[in-house]
């Protein structure tokens, strides 16, 4: 099984490096920014928008943005950072994506003008998601926190706090996809997160994966885990068919 996941992920990479996807430039004031579009799917298709993990626009992220057209989708890898300033280390990807999680109005503007770039390529506005991993997974959360107009959202083991600001009502479906084994997610986050939806009133669920710890998703990371890489990927397209489709 994991040999097979593995060529599946060699396959995807390799057609991602012949240009499935094209470069969209855009900006926040000054700052230029510069996300990957895929249009396959034509226009009116429903759209996902993806936000990268903490080192910025990856393999993960435009593996996935080529998956999801096969699917049906047109999909867009948001540019959080900007331009010139795409982390090197993880002590700069914790520098660039602590001054999005303590700014989290920057941080869903940054989401906003990338939603917006995903329907200028053709994305039905009715039909949109925003899924994340890691940091990102963070973000997919702001986007429904903030009322944004998409129909769900999926974190994959993201970070779940949003710190001290006050609770808010939540339209927009959520799927947390978890690795039970996340050193990084405490069980006070988690109840905390819980607490958070349901007073909201949202419509939400969480998938907890058995010895997954973070970053189980992704192939490059120490912690990847195929079996639970698998099933959320399952878990993902049967959310987003519910929501799109």
């Amino acid at each position: 099984m994991k040999a097979l996941i593995m060529t599946i992920i060699c396959f995807c990479a390799t057609e991602t490096s012949f240009g499935q996807l094209k470069p969209v430039r855009y900006s926040d004031g000054d700052q230029a920014l510069a996300g990957l579009v895929n249009t396959d799917a034509g226009e009116g298709a429903p759209g996902v928008l993806i936000l990268p993990a903490w080192m910025g626009i990856d393999d993960e992220a435009t593996q996935a943005a080529v998956q999801l057209s096969k699917e049906g989708y047109i999909t867009f890898v948001a540019d959080i950072y900007g331009e010139g300033n795409k982390p090197t280390t993880a002590a700069e990807a914790g520098q660039q994506a602590g001054k999005y999680k303590n700014d989290s109005e920057a941080y869903q503007r940054r989401i906003r003008l990338a939603l917006e770039q995903l329907v200028k390529a053709g994305a039905s506005p009715r039909r949109l998601a925003v899924i994340g991993y890691c940091f990102g997974g963070t973000g997919a959360l702001e986007a429904a926190r903030a009322g944004m107009e998409v129909q769900g959202v999926v974190s994959i083991h993201g970070n779940l706090g949003k710190g001290n600001r006050p609770d808010g009502p939540i339209k927009t479906k959520i799927l947390v996809l978890h690795g039970a084994a996340d050193p990084h997610v405490s069980p006070e986050e988690i109840a905390n997160f819980r607490k958070e939806v349901e007073h909201a009133g949202a419509d939400w669920q969480m998938i907890y994966y058995a010895a997954a710890k973070h970053a189980f998703t992704n192939p490059a990371s120490g912690d990847f885990e195929p079996l639970a890489a698998q099933r959320s990927w399952k878990h993902l397209l049967v959310f987003l068919q519910e929501i799109l489709k």
